[in-house]
């Protein structure tokens, strides 16, 4: 006989190659017996949980782990123009080839994707229509992937706005509602570089040789913004170091305000020193972390219940 499933509300936040960590996220959720009946997400939460929407995250989580650096550049597209670095139509074509493309509308779950309309200053949620072109607006982050024009409306990621986009899911009939949080405080010992020092050195060279035209280029310019992403206080930021810094810190506070304003029943936290923007060749271990972390989120809770439960009966 099958044990009911618990329907909840998912929420997956903004936060570059950090939200590679929402496809543990998912697979752990799952496996403990819950039931997502919708998903809202912003960015790479946008991305994310419109897959598993289309009930492809198991062909998606296997791409990913066999993503090399020298893959991750063979998907940038460089634009050559002053509005972005990339055009960011490649990754979407190869993920269409990949999942397969289809409408909102027809996915078997509830799902919203929230992108920032910088003429009007607001977020807007996207429901209907084609998935990917959805997801592509709202991963358009500013002076990295170019803005998507919708009509009268110029999106762009929907981060800026609503990192944590938890009004979309305030009508939902479901049990609870869980929030993954990509731009919680850092933490002492997060970071994936630890004990790593020399892979990143050996990885970049053998890139850089083997790369040539454009695409070494853009292998030079994402390993030196690795490199210099753990500067000295007293050096100077690139523009591209400023602008990140710039919409990491919009992110952070709007996050805060959205949780204060929109608070889930459970929150699963992700620290934002984590890993650096650019960083999905490292699939693998940001999927077991957000598997980890939800995990401990929901002991943690279990344990909460329990005791709120205990003090009512006694």
């Amino acid at each position: 006989m099958d044990v009911e499933k618990t329907p909840i509300s998912l929420v997956l936040g903004s936060g570059g190659a950090r939200g590679i960590a929402h496809v543990g996220v998912i697979k752990c959720l799952v496996e403990r017996g819950f039931d997502i009946r919708y998903i809202s997400g912003s960015s790479m939460g946008a991305l994310v949980g419109g897959i598993y929407a289309a009930g492809k995250l198991d062909l998606y989580e296997e791409w990913l782990c066999n993503l090399q650096r020298r893959d991750v550049l063979g998907l940038l597209d460089f634009s050559f123009s002053t509005r972005s670095l990339f055009k960011g139509e490649r990754i979407i074509k190869v993920l269409k080839e990949l999942i397969g493309d289809c409408t909102i509308e027809d996915l078997s779950i509830g799902f919203t994707a929230v992108a920032s309309d910088v003429n009007e200053q607001r977020e807007v949620w996207l429901n209907k229509g084609p998935l990917f072109d959805a997801i592509r607006a709202s991963m358009a982050v500013p002076m990295v992937f170019a803005p998507v024009l919708k009509g009268e409306k110029l999106l762009v990621d929907g981060g800026l706005i609503n990192p944590v986009p938890i009004a979309p899911t305030l009508h939902d009939h479901t049990a609870l509602t869980i929030a993954v949080d990509l731009n919680a405080p850092k933490e002492r010992h997060a970071n994936l570089d630890e004990g790593n020092g020399n892979d990143e050195a050996t990885d970049d060279s053998a890139e850089t040789e083997s790369g040539s035209g454009y695409r070494k280029v853009i292998g030079d310019y994402i390993g030196n913004l690795r490199r210099r992403s753990k500067f000295s206080e007293e050096g100077e930021l690139s523009t591209f170091e400023l602008v990140y810094k710039s919409m990491a810190t919009v992110q952070t506070v709007m996050t805060h305000f959205k949780l204060a304003a929109y608070r889930p029943d459970l929150l699963v936290e992700v620290p934002s020193n984590l890993c650096t923007f650019f960083e999905f060749h490292r699939a693998s271990e940001l999927i077991e972390f957000g598997y980890r972390r939800t995990e401990e989120t929901l002991e943690r809770y279990e344990r909460h219940s329990h005791i709120k439960q205990a003090q009512k009966v006694s």
